[in-house]
């Protein structure tokens, strides 16, 4: 990944090998992480990129390659001495006393050479980064007692915690009045909560039409109504039908 190629926010710069560029494109992506805060990890950088260096956000890996050397002009191939000064000035003080000068040659220092001279390692440790949403204390729930009642915040939930609440301000108070506290019995509560089993409807009277003795007699054309069909019908339909 290079300098100039970042990242959605707010995930990390990291520079595995950069080669630089323009210094104008480098000046401006620099200005950019600036006011973003944003974190830049670096493990091969050259030229331009080494303005990653001005930033209060940066960080070096142990095995990093930073080179250094003088700004020129792209199309004659002269040297920029006045883009080459701006370059060294963005460098932090160490850097430039380590440095001296810049050439023409590239000048290279390594990672464990700028972490010597204050830049921070990348491997320290993670960089952390506060989150909008505070995270919800965690719950506290009391265990049973040592009774074996049972009884605890966990079956109460909040109602046990505020009669808990109540009955420690009142303890607090002056008050010389008696603290009179009622704890129900579970298992009567849910009793006195629970709904009566409804009662079952009456049985309902079987149907006359389905009654033997009462069914009318088919005729021999309602049965032909099909040709070639068998009757469906159980023997005390058929008694009259056969004996006409």
């Amino acid at each position: 990944m290079g300098y100039l190629s970042p990242p959605p926010m707010p995930a990390p710069v990291v520079v595995y090998k950069d080669v630089g560029g323009l210094v104008s494109d480098y000046e401006a992506i620099t200005e950019r992480y600036r006011r973003e805060n944003r974190e830049v990890r670096l493990h091969e950088c050259r030229s331009a990129c080494t303005l990653a260096l001005s930033l209060p956000n940066v960080c070096v890996y142990p095995d990093a390659k930073v080179k250094f050397h003088q700004a020129y002009n792209a199309i004659n191939r002269e040297t920029d001495l006045g883009v080459s000064s701006q370059l060294f000035a963005s460098y932090p003080a160490a850097v430039q006393a380590r440095l001296g000068h810049l050439t023409r040659e590239y000048r290279v220092l390594t990672g464990t050479e700028l972490i010597a001279l204050g830049m921070r390692n990348c491997e320290s440790g993670p960089t952390m980064i506060a989150g909008r949403k505070q995270p919800s204390p965690p719950t506290r729930v009391a265990s049973a007692q040592p009774d074996g009642s049972g009884v605890s915040l966990a079956s109460f939930g909040d109602v046990a915690h505020k009669v808990q609440s109540a009955v420690a301000t009142a303890l607090s108070s002056q008050s010389a009045s008696p603290i009179r506290v009622a704890v129900a019995d579970r298992e009567q509560i849910e009793a006195n909560t629970l709904p009566e089993a409804a009662p079952l409807p009456p049985r309902r009277p079987p149907s006359e039409a389905f009654l033997a003795q009462n069914a009318a007699p088919l005729s021999p054309a309602y049965l032909q109504l099909i040709s070639g069909a068998q009757p469906i019908l159980g023997q005390q339909f058929m008694r009259t039908v056969a004996t006409n």
